[in-house]
């Protein structure tokens, strides 16, 4: 939808075909640095890891067979270890172009393109146009995204999907409450039934549709709605399970074992199998998968209750594992051929890696710290203090500083969706894996949040009221940026 003003004013006209034309420049960009890695990875790498399983899921899938396990005596049984809708997707595109790694990998880059311009369009929402596109640019080109897409793996995909979320939030905040809620309510769901554990992000993702001003009331609707639609549309699948599977599972039939192997102090808050830690022995006469994952999950809350400063004891070591070193792609890369991937170039990506989600980290945490609005001395001083650990190898503090500086932005956050975002992924994925066990791979979701924020760090305010309080498109509110040359009026307070 293009506004009123974008009709009548050359420089608004100006200014959406500057937008647009960022667009194209920021997808070429996603798609060719992506296509590049996978004419080079397409040949050589074989899915590793969970990769494996996606693989022959989704080829089963598009042979006819659903989600079921063929074993090696020829037994078939339903199956739902994994989330479904990930290889469920992979099978829809195995079922048109064959079932080759390789089509996998080609499908990650029309969702990284759409991902990118997602988070440029989160990032116009609080900053101006050049920080928008530096935030697109950052998820575009970030070492740890573009290396991942290889990987038969669901965290960027997620990544993606999150930020497509938060975008489509945004640009139906002026149509009708019902269809802001539901489609962004079937967008979180299908995220949900890739990676279940970012429903935690559907209610700030869902707050974004309540269009600046209005009653906090109004604000908590949107979260909750959204939030009960993407729930709703796992429903199904877990009916199918609750048939099937002999036991009900929300998405899939995994979270009792993870949960069992968070208990171990052995893993220092990581996976280690389960023969490192012994299955427990009431549940080795359990069969179902389903069943087996409940007696799993009874035995870990066991030893939770048995010991439960033990258990948080493992806290901080489950968020290092998870933040401190997220170096998943050259992980996987060398898992899955370590002849064409050998442990150097493992440790050169790696360090890469690193680098460019500690770089992401500080400008997120600087763009909070410059964001106009309450408490400024109190988020400059959680910057600086978290600052210093993004320069360490004990990161996942200033990780957590960004939660802390969004939290400060008090009521004001939700007119900032790129702090929103950012923060209710990583307080996301910080609580799920303190409960369970932490993987540096399990950081990337939230660098869809962190780049839309780290815009900010070198982007100035919209000088304008939010686009989206009048029901405007992303594109309409940067054409109207430019009625204030030299971008210096702070919007209106809300009124919540």
């Amino acid at each position: 939808m293009t506004s009123v003003a974008a009709h009548h004013d050359p420089r608004a006209e100006r200014a959406l075909r500057g937008a647009r034309g960022d667009e194209a420049v920021l997808g070429a960009i996603a798609a060719l640095v992506r296509v590049a890695v996978i004419l080079w990875a397409a040949p050589r790498f074989p899915p590793a890891d969970d990769g494996k399983y996606y693989h022959v899921i989704a080829s089963r899938i598009a042979e006819g067979n659903g989600y079921t396990w063929l074993w090696p005596d020829g037994a078939v049984t339903f199956a739902a270890h994994y989330p479904v809708g990930y290889p469920a997707l992979l099978g829809g595109a195995y079922a048109l172009l064959g079932a080759h790694p390789g089509v996998a990998m080609a499908l990650h880059v029309p969702l990284a393109v759409l991902g990118t311009l997602a988070v440029r369009r989160v990032a116009a929402s609080a900053f101006d146009r050049r920080g928008a596109f530096v935030a697109g640019g950052v998820f575009a080109l970030h070492p740890a995204l573009v290396a991942h897409a290889p990987a038969l793996m669901t965290e960027s995909v997620s990544a993606a999907l999150l930020a497509v979320a938060a975008a489509a939030a945004l640009a139906l905040r002026g149509s009708s409450r019902g269809v802001a809620w539901g489609v962004v309510g079937l967008l979180l769901g299908a995220t949900a039934m890739i990676r279940p554990q970012l429903l935690l992000v559907a209610p700030a993702i869902g707050a974004l549709t309540a269009p600046s001003g209005v009653a906090l009331r109004r604000v908590f609707a949107g979260a909750g709605v959204v939030t009960a639609i993407a729930v709703a549309a796992c429903v199904p699948w877990t009916l199918r399970n609750c048939q099937r599977m002999g036991a009900c599972a929300f998405v899939s039939a995994n979270g009792g074992w993870n949960l069992y192997i968070g208990t171990a102090r052995d893993g220092r808050g990581t996976w280690v199998p389960l023969e490192s830690i012994g299955v427990p022995a009431e549940c080795r006469e359990v069969h179902g998968e389903a069943a087996k994952d409940s007696c799993f999950g009874a035995a870990g809350l066991r030893r939770i209750r048995a010991d439960p400063a033990g258990w948080l004891a493992l806290a901080p070591a489950k968020l290092g594992a998870t933040f401190d070193g997220a170096v998943a792609a050259a992980s996987y890369l060398h898992a899955s051929n370590p002849i064409a991937f050998p442990g150097a170039a493992r440790d050169r990506l790696g360090a890469a890696e690193v680098t460019a989600q500690r770089l992401t980290l500080l400008a997120a945490l600087l763009a909070l710290a410059r964001a106009p609005g309450p408490r400024r001395r109190a988020r400059w001083a959680v910057a600086l203090g978290a600052a210093p650990f993004a320069l360490t190898p004990l990161a996942w503090p200033a990780w957590l500083g960004v939660p802390l500086g969004a939290a400060l932005l008090g009521r004001g956050l939700a007119r900032h969706p790129p702090a929103l975002l950012a923060a209710a992924s990583v307080v996301a994925i910080a609580a799920t894996h303190v409960v369970f066990f932490g993987a540096g791979r399990y950081a990337l979701p939230a660098l869809a949040g962190l780049a839309a924020l780290a815009g900010g760090a070198l982007g100035g305010r919209s000088p304008l009221r939010e686009w989206a309080s009048v029901g405007a498109s992303p594109g309409a509110g940067e054409a109207r940026e430019s009625r204030a040359p030299g971008g210096a009026s702070e919007p209106p307070a809300p009124a919540f």
